[in-house]
């Protein structure tokens, strides 16, 4: 009876620990499955090569839902609406962009959701929308398949550019001018002794020009001293003209004049009388005989 009784509870214990084990995977099955998440649409202009219901969607580089829809747009032929479905809370901002990229040149394809700036506000549903809208940009590896023309093109025209300037005429000539080059430095080599000596003896001549500029300072300070003085000589005279001096030689030239004038005619009238002027004018008072 006792192992019986052992057996029935090993049972039991069995059973329930089953049980216990199915109803947590049920457990967690309905909370994986009742789950909430947020929707958000984005719109992509011509093909989706690679996207998929399911494939991942990041934000900012982080796993955070994948595609759950992708529909042609009715009223835009090329237009692809895709239907993201992420989890909640992350706070996806106006300015956010939905992008396709890949893993590599050969890994799958990704929807890459940019995270937008901090004063942008949050995303909100529109009137008319079924999700909020997260604005679009082509990826990476889109922009460098529509520049890639442009590219080549620029490409060949420095490929030709480059053929013109190496054509055989200049070739020769870069040629010459690498074999000219090549007997410079060869001639420099053979003088390198000369040119040594000649930038030592550059280098003393150099010391004793040092030398006569600090001999030649107590005379260039009398030099600058000489011109000073004759600039103050300069300025006298300019004073000299533009003020009273020169009106005053004009007075004094005047009346040098006007004493010439007196001592010509005082000449004059010496050469004429010279007695008048040593006794004066003897006919004053003189009366003629045979008067009153």
């Amino acid at each position: 009876m006792e192992t019986k009784a052992n057996y029935v509870a090993v049972g039991a214990f069995v059973l329930a620990c089953v049980i216990g084990l199915v109803v947590t995977i049920l457990w967690l099955a309905g909370v994986q499955y009742s789950q909430e998440y947020d929707y958000y649409q984005a719109y992509f202009n011509g093909p989706v090569t690679g996207l998929a219901k399911g494939t991942v969607a990041r934000y900012n580089g982080i796993d955070v839902g994948r595609v759950a829809d992708l529909e042609f747009d009715p009223h835009d032929p090329q237009r692809v609406i895709t239907t993201l479905q992420l989890r909640p809370g992350l706070n996806i901002r106006e300015d956010s962009l939905a992008s396709i990229e890949s893993q590599g040149f050969t890994g799958g394809s990704y929807v890459e959701i940019s995270g937008g700036t901090v004063n942008s506000p949050l995303l909100t549903r529109h009137e008319g929308n079924r999700y909020p809208i997260i604005r679009s940009k082509q990826s990476t590896l889109r922009q460098l398949e529509q520049s890639a023309p442009e590219v080549v093109a620029k490409l060949n025209i420095a490929v030709t550019r480059l053929n013109a300037v190496l054509n055989e005429e200049n070739r020769r000539n870069f040629s010459a001018i690498l074999t000219n080059l090549n007997e410079t430095t060869t001639v420099l080599a053979r003088r390198s002794n000369d040119i040594d000596t000649t930038l030592r003896n550059a280098s003393v001549v150099m010391a004793e020009l040092r030398g006569a500029t600090h001999d030649l300072k107590p005379t260039l300070a009398d030099v600058d001293l000489t011109v000073k003085k004759f600039g103050k000589v300069a300025d006298d005279a300019d004073a000299f003209v533009t003020g009273e001096g020169l009106a005053q030689v004009a007075d004094l030239i005047g009346e040098l004049r006007q004493l010439t004038t007196s001592l010509t005619r005082f000449s004059d009238q010496l050469n004429r009388e010279p007695t008048k002027l040593l006794f004066g004018d003897r006919r004053k008072g003189y009366e003629p005989k045979g008067g009153k």
